[in-house]
């Protein structure tokens, strides 16, 4: 899944999504999503979705976005990570198992939504 803006409008939600924007809609309805008038716009019937917890948490809820991820992580080539012994190895451990229990899940969650590639991209230090 691409990574969501912190606020987006129906339309661009459901193209990173691949849905159709009145399910984005449906979906505001009954999660009771947090939004926002967009200026401008004739009718008042454009919206900007707050991007937050329960909205990531629903769109990761789904089958589809679920199967995307799998794929996704099928798909990422983790052999030239264990080719060479590391000297990093004993202080990752290390830096791991000091963190708190919250910490390491939120670090698991990354790691799961955004795979290894993601997680360095994050870092700065892709290659």
């Amino acid at each position: 899944m691409k990574r969501l803006r912190s606020k987006m409008t129906t339309e661009e939600l459901a193209e990173n999504l691949g849905v159709a924007r009145q399910t984005v809609n449906r979906w505001i309805r009954q999660q009771g999503w947090k939004t926002e008038g967009l200026n401008g716009v004739k009718g008042g019937r454009a919206r900007l979705i707050h991007v937050d917890a329960r909205v990531k948490e629903h769109i990761m809820s789904l089958p589809a976005i679920r199967n995307r991820q799998a794929v996704y992580h099928l798909a990422e080539v983790t052999s030239s990570y264990n080719e060479q012994p590391s000297r990093l190895r004993p202080g990752i451990i290390e830096t791991l198992e000091s963190m708190t229990e919250l910490e390491q899940q939120r670090l698991d969650t990354l790691l799961k939504r955004e795979g290894i590639r993601g997680f360095l991209t994050r870092l700065g230090i892709a290659e």
